[in-house]
């Protein structure tokens, strides 16, 4: 894991412990540091007690997963120098003396109590990227690419890492994909970590300056975390905020928001590339590329890595051999000339149309938690449809939408709906789950709803 003396015997309050925030606790305690953590799930405090560096160390050491405070019996809580944890909730606790408040990026500090209590303590709120920040001084010589935007952040994200894996550079992708960046090892001298960014670990961040940042759109999204869309773009546009000026800032210009944050960079010259509509690409050698929205991910994927100072050979090595991402447009079955894909990453309907433009013959599944009460972007790609299926809490509202402009059945959940399409759908044609929406009304995650849809393929007779 990565860790920092820069936080040994200091203190720390970390609220939630999914992926990130056990992570997080687990550096913090291995670097030295005094943590105050809470989940209220129990099942997570006591999972964070299974692993390295807290196993095997008993109560003794002030582990407890009550909602009590355990008192260390000893000064310095571990006999090899390690930190301290303990569980309690940080709302019930006195936050004066403490460095940070470490939360969960789907912690809503928006509206959670938590916000006003460490504000007014005086404690940082911040995430798990900036304590990466914080130890980035004592880590070998390397390189951060931090890619942020609405939509296409981890298929640009997983191409960049790919291509420099290809080009035989030391690198890791962490961030909002793949393991938390603080799980794992260092990278040796020259290698490169490329995070994906959401909106609210940004917003959690404080100190990242990131070598080459990528910003690939702005469009509507997360509005209920934000006092309106100029705030959310505003959040967006702090990655480049608190980047160097010599550092290369690399803006697809295609939306307003983005091109009125590149204009505001115009002044970094040679070290602001902007991306803009109407470029032409052959993306006939890249097979996990296609269509206009991987054009532009490509695009930025390969400014970053020419940045870096990547050759171009192993670049195009990297775009032709790069597989994609589970999750996102992927081919998870072809029955009786049928093509299932699964596009769960879909979580709003500008990252749905573009799975709608792709394919002919689209018997759709939609539906879940809206993000939005509106399909408008994905209005273009309605010709493609032969019929749509919607599923969860927008289930109904999507019915009475989209009924009139396309056959559509209101079918409540995924695997009814798989069903149903895959008894009407033709060979040649294409059962899509592209949902528009998020999945937390009926699924953990994204990934949860993607594997829930290879299963219910994989179930029909």
């Amino acid at each position: 894991m990565i860790t920092s003396d820069l936080w040994r015997g200091k203190r720390f309050a970390v609220l939630g412990l999914a992926r990130s925030g056990a992570a997080t606790v687990r550096a913090l305690v291995a670097s030295g540091a005094e943590v105050i953590a809470w989940d209220s799930d129990e099942g997570r405090r006591l999972a964070l007690l299974q692993a390295p560096p807290l196993q095997g160390r008993g109560w003794g050491w002030g582990l407890s997963p009550s909602a009590a405070p355990v008192e260390s019996p000893h000064p310095n809580p571990s006999p090899e120098g390690e930190g301290l944890l303990t569980f309690a909730d940080p709302e019930t606790i006195d936050l004066t003396g403490f460095v940070g408040l470490i939360v969960s990026p789907g912690v809503p500090i928006n509206r959670h109590p938590i916000t006003a209590k460490a504000r007014a303590a005086g404690v940082p709120i911040i995430g798990d990227i900036e304590l990466f920040a914080q130890a980035r001084v004592a880590l070998p010589p390397h390189k951060v690419v931090g890619i942020t935007g609405t939509n296409g952040k981890s298929t640009t994200t997983a191409l960049i890492h790919h291509i420099l894996q290809t080009a035989g550079v030391p690198s890791l992708m962490g961030g909002n994909i793949g393991l938390p960046i603080l799980a794992q090892e260092p990278l040796p001298e020259s290698g490169v970590y490329v995070l994906e960014l959401s909106s609210y670990q940004i917003d959690l961040t404080q100190t990242l300056d990131c070598d080459v940042a990528v910003l690939l759109n702005i469009t509507p999204d997360h509005l209920d975390r934000y006092d309106g869309f100029d705030a959310y773009a505003a959040a967006k546009a702090r990655l480049f905020s608190m980047q160097s000026p010599t550092h290369a800032a690399i803006i697809s210009i295609f939306d307003a928001p983005s091109a009125a944050i590149a204009r505001s960079l115009s002044a970094r010259g040679e070290h602001l590339t902007k991306i803009a509509s109407g470029f032409c690409m052959d993306q006939s050698r890249w097979p996990s590329l296609q269509g206009p929205h991987n054009a532009q991910n490509a695009l930025a994927a390969i400014n970053a890595c020419e940045a870096l100072g990547v050759p171009n050979a192993a670049i195009d090595k990297g775009l032709e051999s790069f597989t994609g991402l589970a999750h996102r447009m992927e081919t998870v079955a072809t029955r009786n000339g049928v093509r299932f894909v699964n596009d769960s990453k879909a979580t709003n309907a500008e990252s749905a149309a573009p799975a709608l433009a792709a394919f002919d013959g689209i018997h759709w599944i939609l539906g879940g938690r809206a993000k939005s009460p509106s399909l408008d972007a994905c209005r273009p790609g309605f010709p493609h449809i032969r019929a749509a299926y919607t599923i969860g809490e927008a289930g109904q509202q999507f019915y009475e939408l989209l009924d009139g402009l396309v056959p559509v059945s209101y079918c409540e959940t995924l695997d009814r709906a798989v069903m149903m399409a895959a008894s009407k759908a033709q060979s040649g044609e294409t059962v899509l789950l592209s949902p528009a929406c998020a999945s937390f009304d009926q699924f953990r995650d994204f990934e949860a709803r993607g594997d829930a849809f290879r299963a219910a393929v994989e179930a029909l007779a």
